[in-house]
């Protein structure tokens, strides 16, 4: 009698944990900005449903934020500059005024602007910093 209420109440101790779960993961992201929630969600991307649905999560909500910056960063996953710094200096290059500017103010944001390859692209970027003040 006793052990049938137990194997009912299963779903119910799955729902509460997952709940736990979420509630503790909402904590961390509120802790110093998110520094250690950052962690255990670059760990769950490399599950594959769960990185799959992450990815769709994040590229919806930058389209609702920053449509810009959301074309900019498809193109450049599109191009392969994420491998290659060759690749990202050609696709930067290739694109619009309005996405090279969200792309660069994001970058730099985060501290990922990438390094300019001759002296013309730094002349150019320190033209865009001078701009921006």
């Amino acid at each position: 009698m006793l052990a049938d209420i137990w194997i009912v109440l299963i779903p119910v101790y799955i729902l509460a944990g997952l709940v736990l779960l979420l509630l503790v993961l909402n904590l961390l992201a509120r802790v110093k900005g998110g520094r250690y929630v950052r962690p255990l969600a670059q760990g769950l991307m490399k599950l594959p449903w769960i990185g799959k649905q992450m990815q769709k999560a994040s590229r919806a909500s930058l389209e609702r934020q920053n449509p810009e910056l959301a074309s900019a960063v498809a193109k450049l996953e599109r191009s392969g500059a994420t491998r290659d710094p060759m690749r990202a200096q050609q696709a930067l290059s290739r694109l619009s005024a309005a996405e090279r500017q969200a792309y660069i103010e994001a970058a730099g944001q985060q501290g990922e602007a990438p390094e300019p390859l001759n002296r013309a692209q730094r002349r150019a970027a320190e033209k865009l910093k001078k701009q921006r003040r």
